[in-house]
């Protein structure tokens, strides 16, 4: 199966970036299940529409969460004094995290979910440090920063042997896994960082574990675990398989997206759709029933793989008729204070596979702010130009300018995601 660049090399300017990565969005194609015929683009440029699951024959970098082109943005904007660019820069630097003195605690064993030998929190908190350090020293070219990330990412590199716990560790797994690889590749060519050994961390700690639990969900009934669990481990499979230029990796996160047995796939993580509920149609959401703050992660590990993919030429938002949209706009609506429609959602649980039945949307949590509502406004109205009336409320109505990973309190669910939509996809 031959494969393609997804895009012309990014210009290092706002303008021409926004221009050209509109160009490249080959993955819009895709979302139909590929077109074997060659697409041909404005000033005689000329792209090969591939196989929807054919990884890049040449990966963007950086090309994860954030491209040249946005951290060119948010430079020049931060710069220039322009908001909201500005008040999402003053985030940023108003957190301890992305202080230059922060010292790396690597760990040789991480445990999650083992009782007192827990000490997984080291290590989110450690790469919420690294990534802020890593966005200052990119946004605003402080070496200082720079040195501290790098830092991190070196010493856990040098230290970290593996992660263990009850099943929580593949958790663990997921969501540090792609974390990391985002630090790692914002760090790429800096010369205090090192690249090898960092991947030789990602590709013999986190991605067997992800691979593994992908492959068996510890021997459990399929629907065993929630879409989050797939979710995570997808997205970290994907991070790694772009900091390491390896396309079987990415095809078996993007294969998987699209039809993976578990709740994490598309469509069984937005397993019933709404026709014109006030004028919009919706998804329910596979942990709806469940609790509001599993919702509102599953937008951000989601939404971390659709921007990854997005980045290297894929339309993951878009996919199956935009099923992930309408998920995130029934989540948003129900957030906000509005009501939805909920059909009963019935799955099997255990290594029998018992059964167990939610009728009613949970209101637990209902109204959490997390920091993922940016990027998906951004994306579905400010690339788009998609009326995501909910999303929008969300993202402006009650989460505001975003922060990061210690803005969010000290537990784990504040560290669930990178945030900083606001400073890195305002557009």
């Amino acid at each position: 199966m031959s494969r393609t660049s997804p895009h012309r090399q990014l210009q290092q300017t706002e303008q021409n970036t926004e221009h050209n990565t509109e160009l490249s969005r080959r993955g819009l194609l895709r979302t139909a299940g590929g077109l074997g015929a060659a697409l041909a683009l404005g000033g005689g440029a000329t792209f090969a529409a591939s196989t929807a699951d054919a990884a890049p024959s040449t990966f963007t970098h950086p090309g994860m969460l954030h491209n040249w082109g946005d951290i060119n943005r948010a430079k020049v904007r931060v710069a220039a004094g322009n908001d909201p660019w500005l008040s999402g820069w003053n985030k940023l630097v108003a957190n301890s995290h992305s202080q230059s003195t922060w010292v790396a605690r690597p760990q040789s064993i991480v445990y999650r979910g083992s009782g007192t030998s827990n000490n997984y929190t080291i290590l989110y908190n450690d790469i919420a440090a690294a990534y802020q350090n890593a966005l200052r020293w990119q946004i605003g070219g402080t070496t200082a920063n720079a040195d501290c990330a790098a830092a991190i990412c070196n010493a856990w590199a040098n230290t970290l042997t593996s992660i263990q716990g009850t099943t929580d560790a593949n958790l663990a797994a997921g969501i540090y896994g792609w974390q990391f690889a985002n630090v790692g590749e914002l760090l790429r060519g800096y010369a205090g960082f090192d690249l090898n050994k960092f991947k030789q961390m990602m590709l013999n700690v986190f991605y067997p574990m992800n691979h593994a639990f992908l492959r068996d969900h510890n021997f459990a009934c399929i629907t065993n675990y929630w879409a989050n669990w797939d979710l995570c481990n997808m997205a970290s499979i994907m991070a790694i398989g772009i900091l390491c230029d390896d396309g079987a990796k990415y095809d078996e996160a993007v294969n998987y997206f699209k039809t993976g047995a578990g709740n994490g796939s598309i469509q069984h993580a937005v397993p019933f759709l709404y026709t014109n509920v006030d004028g919009y149609d919706l998804g329910q959401w596979q942990e709806s029933g469940r609790d509001q703050g599993h919702c509102m992660m599953g937008m951000g590990q989601m939404g971390a793989l659709c921007e990854m993919a997005w980045n290297q030429g894929d339309d993951l938002y878009s996919y199956d008729s935009r099923r992930f949209f309408k998920g995130a706009q029934y989540v948003a609506k129900y957030n906000i204070g509005q009501n939805v429609p909920f059909t009963t959602y019935t799955w099997g649980s255990g290594q029998n596979c018992a059964q167990n039945s939610q009728t009613v949307v949970s209101s637990a949590s209902r109204g959490l702010v997390r920091p993922v509502w940016a990027m998906l406004h951004f994306h579905y109205n400010g690339r788009l130009s998609w009326n995501d009336q909910y999303i929008s409320d969300m993202y402006y109505n009650l989460v505001g300018t975003e922060g990061g990973g210690g803005d969010y309190g000290s537990t784990s669910g504040g560290f669930d995601q990178l945030g900083f939509g606001t400073l890195m996809y305002a557009k």
